[in-house]
C-alpha cells in the first residue's frame, strides 16, 4: 500500500474530473495540472498547481508540447527505491508525481466525423497524453495511473478506505493504461493505412467490450459483444433496447443479418431472419403490408424468428407481431401503443436502432484456426448488368431482379433467391450445388414461382438450374456468368423463353 501525496490531471474529457479533484485534495493531495484541466479545476473550486509554473515554460505549438519536460517525466519515471533516482530528481527540481490523471484526444471520434479532413484527423493525435500514461503504467509500483472517469469513484474509494492504493489495483490501472494506449494507436495507424486504401502488412483490430453476453452459441461457451471502433457506419453497439431479456451471441448474429438487409432498401421493408438467413422479406406502400407479404414468404420458418422494419412500428404492425412468436424484433422507433402491446410479451426483445445511420464501413473480419481473414465489405453494382438472351425482361421483372439481387448477397452460398413483386417467395441457401437450391426456392414458392424472377449468388456451371427454374415457372433470372458453359446456359435459357441477366459481380456469403 502506497500513499498518494502529489497529481497530476491533465485531461481532453473533463466530465467528472472537478469531483475527483476535489475528492484528491480533500486527503491532502497536492495538485498539479494544464492549461484546459487547470480552467474545470478552479471553476470546481480546486487549487492546483499549472505545470507551466513548475518547468518555467509556457505551452508551446498551440499546444503540442506542454508535459513533454524532463521535471515532468523524471516525476514520473523515478523509481522511488533508487537513491540515485531521488538524487537526480532533486537536482532537477522535478517532484515525485504518485497519480497520473490522463485521457486522450478524440482521435476516433473526430476521424470518423462526416466531412472531416485529414489534417484535421491528424491533429487529433495525442502525443504527450500517451506519453505521461506509459511512463506511469511503467513505474506502477510507485505511480498509480488512472485514464478513465470509470475509474474515479473505485480509486477515491480505496483512497479513503486504506489511505493509498494497493499493488494489485496499481497493477489493474497499468494494464487498462497499456490497453488503452495500444488501441488508440491501432486507431491511428489503421487510419493512415486506411488513406492508402490498402490493407496494411500489420493489422491491429480495436475492440472495446460492449457487455457480456448470457453465452455463446450454445449455453457451454463463454461470449462477449465488442465493438470495432475503427469501423464507421451503422454498429450493432448503437442498439437501444426497450424491452425483454439480454441479447444472446444469436440474436446479435441474426440482427446484424437483418439489420444489413433492411438497410438495402429504401422504401418500406420488413425482413425475417432465421439462423441468419432470411425466411422472409418484402417491400411494399406501407410499413405493415411490407411486413404482411414477409411472413406469406415462409409462416413456418418465421415461427422464433428476428424482424427488423425501416420504418416506425405502428400498433396495426403490433398485433400482428402479437400474434406469433417472434424472438425480436427492432425498428428506428415504436407508437406508443405499439410498444405498450408488445411489452406484454414476457419473452420477446425490443429494440431500436439508428435509421439514418450510414450502411455499416470498414474492414471485414473472420477468425479462422490460427489467424484472422479481412476483407473489404460486399457492395452493389449494377452499372455492368446486360441482358444475354433473345428476350429481355419487362419493367417489373427488371425491378424484381434487382430486389432479389440485393437479397442474395445476405443469403448463404450456393445461394438461390425467387421474388415477385418485390416478395421474396423462395430461397435455397447454404447447399454443396447449385441446382439444389433452385429446387428448394421454387418448391418453396411452389405456384406462386410462376412468372417470378430468381437470382443466384453465383453462375450457373450447368443449364439443369435455369431448366429446373423455367419448369417451375420462372420468367427471368440474374446471375454473374463467368461459366465456361454460360454459352450452352444462355441456349438452355432462350430455349425456355427466358429472359436472363448477368451482373458480371459474384456474392458470395459463406
Amino acid at each position: 500500500m502506497k500513499e498518494v501525496k502529489r497529481a497530476l490531471i491533465s485531461v481532453w474529457d473533463k466530465k467528472e474530473v472537478g469531483n475527483f479533484a476535489q475528492g484528491l485534495e480533500g486527503l491532502g493531495i497536492e495538485i498539479l495540472t494544464t492549461g484546459g484541466t487547470a480552467r474545470a479545476l478552479k471553476e470546481a473550486g480546486v487549487a492546483a498547481q499549472e505545470i507551466s509554473d513548475l518547468t518555467g515554460f509556457t505551452e508551446l505549438l498551440d499546444g503540442r508540447v506542454k508535459t513533454l519536460h524532463p521535471k515532468i517525466h523524471a516525476g514520473i519515471l523515478g523509481v522511488r527505491d533508487n537513491p540515485e533516482h531521488l538524487k537526480q530528481m532533486a537536482e532537477a527540481g522535478a517532484p515525485e508525481i504518485d497519480l497520473v490523471c490522463v485521457n486522450l484526444y478524440p482521435f476516433v471520434e473526430t476521424a470518423q466525423k462526416p466531412g472531416i479532413s485529414f489534417n484535421e484527423a491528424v491533429e487529433m493525435i495525442d502525443i504527450g497524453g500517451p506519453a505521461m500514461i506509459r511512463s506511469a503504467a511503467k513505474n506502477h509500483d510507485d505511480v498509480a495511473v488512472v485514464t478513465s472517469p470509470t475509474q474515479y469513484g473505485s480509486v477515491l474509494s480505496e483512497l479513503r478506505a486504506k489511505g493509498g492504493l494497493s499493488n494489485e489495483t496499481r497493477r489493474f490501472l497499468a494494464q487498462e493504461a497499456f490497453l488503452l494506449t495500444s488501441a488508440y494507436d491501432s486507431a491511428i495507424a489503421n487510419f493512415l493505412g486506411k488513406q492508402e486504401g490498402k490493407l496494411p502488412d500489420t493489422f491491429v483490430i480495436f475492440l472495446e467490450k460492449v457487455q457480456n453476453l448470457r453465452y455463446g452459441e450454445n449455453p457451454h461457451q463463454q461470449a462477449a459483444f465488442y465493438r470495432d471502433r475503427t469501423a464507421s457506419g451503422l454498429s450493432l453497439a448503437d442498439l437501444g433496447k426497450l424491452h425483454g431479456k439480454e441479447l444472446s451471441y444469436n440474436n446479435l448474429l441474426d440482427a446484424e443479418s437483418a439489420l444489413g438487409l433492411v438497410t438495402e432498401f429504401a422504401e418500406p421493408c420488413a425482413v425475417i431472419v432465421k439462423h441468419t438467413n432470411p425466411c422472409g422479406l418484402a417491400c411494399a406502400g406501407d410499413i405493415c403490408e411490407a411486413y404482411e407479404k414477409a411472413y406469406a414468404g415462409d409462416p413456418v420458418s418465421a415461427f422464433g424468428g428476428i424482424t427488423v422494419v425501416n420504418r416506425i412500428l405502428p400498433r396495426a404492425l403490433a398485433e400482428a407481431i402479437h400474434s406469433v412468436f417472434m424472438e425480436l424484433v427492432i425498428a428506428p422507433d415504436y407508437e406508443p401503443e405499439a410498444l405498450e402491446l408488445l411489452r406484454k410479451k414476457k419473452n420477446i426483445r425490443l429494440l431500436t436502432y439508428p435509421s439514418t445511420a450510414a450502411k455499416a464501413s470498414g474492414w471485414a473480419f473472420r477468425q479462422v484456426a490460427g489467424g484472422m481473414l479481412v476483407q473489404s465489405r460486399d457492395f452493389d453494382e449494377f452499372a455492368g448488368l446486360r441482358v444475354v438472351t433473345e428476350r429481355e425482361p419487362s419493367a417489373l421483372e427488371w425491378e424484381d431482379l434487382r430486389f432479389a439481387w440485393k437479397v442474395g448477397k445476405h443469403v448463404k452460398s450456393n445461394a438461390i433467391v425467387v421474388a415477385k413483386d418485390k416478395q421474396v417467395l423462395g430461397i435455397g441457401a447454404g447447399q454443396m450445388n447449385r441446382l439444389l437450391p433452385v429446387r428448394l426456392a421454387t418448391n418453396q414458392a411452389g405456384e406462386k414461382a410462376r412468372g417470378a424472377v430468381l437470382a443466384s449468388d453465383g453462375f450457373f456451371p450447368m443449364p439443369d438450374g435455369p431448366l429446373a427454374a423455367a419448369q417451375a415457372g420462372i420468367r427471368a433470372i440474374i446471375q454473374p456468368g463467368g461459366s465456361i458453359k454460360d454459352n450452352e446456359v444462355i441456349a438452355a435459357a432462350d430455349s425456355q423463353g427466358l429472359a436472363m441477366v448477368f451482373s458480371g459481380m459474384r456474392h458470395f456469403k459463406h
